[in-house]
């Protein structure tokens, strides 16, 4: 006999052996030894939750020969033959492949006929919201009318796409995600009949990955013992999953802890030069910042997580604010890495903001001399409304002359108008990144644009000159599709189109410069 993968090998064979879904083989098996099955079931629930297992069970149960208190004996001819899948009157249906009218017409038609021999016909169609509108039509008015020999068992991921008047006609089973503990017991106990030796923080992790499916565990389980033998250790289930290791999580979270940007940026580039999955890395890295918050709160008895780590968590928070903490998980717990999955750059702008605010703002602040200009004016030139001294850039207000007479409205010139724009930019920076087009608010470009050190500094013929501190983010931002990012959100702002040019911070000297041979003076420096 051919050799079975392990999910078919292991498939339960009796309600008691359906891993996890207690509320519904229950009930069932109440329903059969009362004599009160149905001619109509859903289940629904999510993948290698045990629905088309229990589908087959309940096949058997109800076609035993020797059906004893609602389970199959398994050993009767019937029995066998529903398990071996070559009783002619059990049918499944792949409603995938099978979607139309036709198939549904045909069906239609042979239900009329009395089972081969079993008691019952029974007919488990698998993926039932995947069927046509019109199909769906014809496969109901059999479950309106049923003949009294016809069991159907509809099996879907997704009951919320069946039509209602179909659900009405059926009694719903919801299959629950299984637990961690449920999977790790099935898997030991598959470990156990098949000689395999695995270590159990191996098989919390296949557990962990199967996210709830025990067919998905199963599967990993047997691709691990095919490559590696049976012998299974945590390392190889680690390289497998394309997981980093904890270590690297760990140590990143140390560093936003420590508010130290450069060992953070060093971390993840390493991790990346070793050709690590870096979406993996992060899921390992918000699940550790989640253990994290956590403990912050009082939530030990919720955290996963040996007692060696937990104590290493507990040592973090006490250098750490909830604040923090909770800014970091949001921040990477949010991160997309679409646009290139190979990039470091998600991860890299995620550790600045979560540490620049803190340590960097009000510093380079206080470096920058704030210089006040007074531009001459000429007698017929009106006077230049001065901008407000609120950032530390080149100002001009005009000199002590005359006044003038009132100027016309025509005498309005365009560089009151482009200076009008820039202090509003200044004033108004955070406003122009939150009102951004809808369409890129998950940009990269609109988290550079955010980051602590860039603002706009000069407004030359459309142009708008954004100063960076770090000249990383100044060639993030000169990227091509990061350009027209940018520009779109400062057109939105500014209600025209516009051009960006970046400078690194050291080059807006140049603006004094260029101010001061057009003839402005310095009339202050002030030291923030």
């Amino acid at each position: 006999m051919a050799s079975q993968v392990f999910y078919r090998k292991w498939r339960p064979q009796t309600l008691a052996e359906v891993v996890g879904q207690e509320q519904v083989t229950e009930t069932l098996r109440n329903a059969l030894s009362s004599d009160r099955v149905s001619h109509a079931y859903l289940f629904s629930g999510p993948r290698g939750t045990g629905k088309t297992s229990t589908g087959r069970i309940l096949a058997k149960a109800v076609n035993c020969l020797t059906n004893g208190k609602g389970e199959p004996c398994n050993t009767c001819s019937m029995c066998q033959a529903i398990t071996e899948t070559r009783a002619l009157d059990v049918i499944e249906i792949d409603a995938a492949s099978n979607r139309g009218i036709d198939e549904i017409r045909d069906l239609r038609e042979k239900v009329n006929y009395a089972p081969n021999q079993a008691r019952y016909k029974v007919y488990i169609i698998d993926e039932v919201h995947m069927l046509t509108k019109e199909a769906s039509n014809a496969l109901l008015k059999t479950l309106e009318e049923p003949p009294p020999h016809i069991i159907f068992i509809l099996a879907t991921t997704e009951a919320h796409k069946i039509q209602p008047t179909i659900l009405s006609r059926c009694q719903r089973f919801d299959f629950r995600r299984l637990s961690q503990v449920d999977v790790v017991s099935k898997l030991t106990r598959i470990c156990s009949e098949e000689g395999i030796h695995i270590e159990p923080e191996a098989l919390r992790l296949i557990a962990k990955s199967a996210t709830g499916s025990l067919r998905d565990a199963e599967n990993l389980l047997e691709q691990l013992t095919t490559y590696y033998g049976a012998e299974v250790g945590l390392h190889q289930v680690q390289a497998i999953l394309g997981a980093t290791g904890d270590w690297r999580a760990k140590e990143l979270v140390k560093h936003i802890i420590n508010n130290d940007v450069s060992a953070g940026i060093a971390t993840i580039n390493s991790v990346n030069n070793d050709g690590l999955d870096l979406k993996q890395f992060n899921r390992e890295l918000v699940e550790y910042l989640r253990g994290l918050l956590l403990v912050k709160t009082g939530s030990d008895e919720a955290v996963d997580l040996t007692v060696e780590d937990i104590a290493e968590l507990k040592d973090l928070t006490a250098r750490a604010s909830l604040h923090q903490v909770l800014k970091a998980v949001k921040l990477f717990g949010q991160l997309e890495f679409g646009f290139d999955d190979y990039s470091t750059l998600p991860l890299e702008l995620a550790l600045v903001d979560c540490v620049l605010p803190a340590e960097g703002e009000k510093e380079s602040l206080a470096k920058q001399p704030e210089y006040e200009f007074r531009q001459p004016v000429e007698a017929a030139t009106p006077p230049v409304t001065p901008p407000r001294p609120k950032q530390p850039v080149a100002k001009a207000e005009p000199a002590s002359v005359p006044t003038p007479a009132p100027p016309e409205a025509t005498t309005t010139t365009a560089p009151l108008e482009a200076g009008s724009e820039l202090e509003q930019l200044r004033a108004n920076w955070k406003q122009v990144i939150e009102q951004a087009p809808e369409d890129t608010k998950r940009t990269p470009a609109i988290a550079i644009l955010r980051s602590a050190g860039v603002k706009p500094v000069a407004l030359e013929d459309n142009t708008v000159v954004l100063a960076f501190r770090y000249p990383y983010h100044k060639e993030q931002i000169e990227k091509e599709e990061n350009q027209q990012v940018a520009k779109k959100i400062i057109g939105h702002f500014l209600g025209h189109s516009c051009h960006v040019r970046c400078i690194y911070e050291t080059e807006s000297n140049h603006l004094l410069k260029a101010a001061l041979k057009m003839g402005a003076q310095i009339i202050d420096v002030e030291e923030k």
